[in-house]
């Protein structure tokens, strides 16, 4: 630490070199926090999916729908506990940019199967009350400033209610959860839908199924096909994470393609501007490492005074890009309806740390073995 004002000194020494240099790490680490938070953006449902829950869709499609009869055959079918239904709504609030999920769901058993959707019970309560109830996460709410009581438009992009072209709902509750919870959905009830949409009587988006024994899952969906095979709307049902995973596979490799992003982003940015500023450095002070061996500094000093400033640059960018985009993902600044879920997790915190020194010990590496080698001789000869 004694040597550390000799360090910042000296890598301030060429202040506009040291700028664009910590800049460029700075950058560095905002794309690789960004790209980390979109990773985790595709891979949050995964991770927070019940290995207990079930999804069952139309073997076609998801957008093909059920008949709604199939809840009691469902519910009947050994090693399930809870079955439930959901189906996609749509529509926008204002314009057409305000688009969230909204969802048509029966509350009670919704709220059994999913219990990582944290409500109060006095709101649940005021939900079951009100046909026009809806349920609403805490990032939605926040976003548009709606509160409990509001009466809010939803304008129908699928569905269209039997007068007019807006649906109405009071807001009778908000829902929490853990930060890898989705908190964007708007939730209403399915009997209100069922009763005031036009068409498509008796059909539900999909089913939601919570079972005894996880071990069993695949005998339980195979079980539950088998039923209603060879019928007008056959079924393929598998684990709630499988689904996700699949959902998140059409895209593509989420994880190799970031990974690759991010390796050549370290490597081009990072990396070898890292290394380039450090071999400049001692270039230009071959002479002033002569002295300071001259005057006793060791092998091991000079190691260290070379790594120290390669070190202190990657830490001053590294940390300035990795708080910023951590202040940034936690306001919820990249939200969006298609990933309404960012989280930079303290685990890509910590790597992103970690390669910030290891980076930082390679970039200074090679020019720190130039300054040990140096002959004093040579080196004062040389200036």
């Amino acid at each position: 630490m004694k040597f550390l004002p000799l360090i910042w000194k000296n890598v301030w020494r060429r202040k506009v070199r040291t700028t664009f240099t910590i800049l460029i790490i700075f950058i560095s680490l905002v794309l690789y926090a960004f790209l980390m938070t979109v990773r985790t953006a595709f891979s949050l449902g995964v991770e927070v999916a019940g290995a207990d829950r079930l999804m069952m869709l139309h073997k076609v499609s998801l957008i093909q729908l059920l008949p709604i009869a199939y809840l009691d055959d469902i519910r009947a079918t050994p090693n399930v506990a809870l079955a439930s239904h959901a189906t996609w709504f749509g529509g926008t609030y204002q314009d057409a940019a305000n688009q969230f999920a909204v969802i048509a769901v029966d509350p009670e058993p919704y709220l059994k199967i999913f219990p990582e959707f944290r409500v109060p019970p006095e709101q649940v309560q005021a939900w079951l009350a009100d046909r026009q109830g809806a349920l609403v996460g805490r990032d939605t709410a926040e976003r548009f400033g709606w509160k409990v009581g509001d009466r809010v438009p939803i304008q129908a992009t699928i569905w269209q209610p039997k007068e007019g072209r807006t649906w109405y709902f009071n807001v009778s509750g908000i829902y929490d959860g853990a930060p890898e919870v989705d908190k964007t959905n708007f939730l209403f009830r399915y009997d209100y839908f069922d009763e005031n949409r036009r068409g498509a009587y008796g059909q539900v988006g999909w089913y939601m199924i919570k079972i005894d024994d996880p071990s069993r899952s695949a005998e339980t969906a195979a079980r539950l096909d088998s039923q209603f095979a060879n019928s007008s709307a056959e079924t393929k049902t598998s684990t709630e994470k499988a689904f996700l995973q699949g959902f998140v596979n059409q895209i593509g490799n989420i994880n190799a393609m970031v990974v690759a992003i991010v390796g050549a982003v370290f490597f081009t940015l990072f990396f070898l501007v890292t290394a380039n500023t450090m071999a400049q450095s001692v270039r230009e002070r071959t002479g002033e490492l002569a002295v300071l061996k001259t005057l006793g500094f060791s092998s091991g000093q000079v190691i260290g005074l070379v790594l120290g400033e390669a070190l202190l640059l990657a830490v001053v960018g590294g940390g300035l890009g990795l708080g910023l985009m951590s202040v940034l993902v936690q306001r919820g600044s990249f939200n969006n309806a298609f990933l309404p879920v960012f989280v930079f997790t303290a685990r890509d915190i910590a790597i992103g740390a970690a390669l910030c020194l290891v980076l930082g010990l390679l970039a200074g590496a090679l020019p720190a073995a130039t300054a040990v080698r140096l002959r004093i001789v040579d080196a004062l000869r040389r200036n």
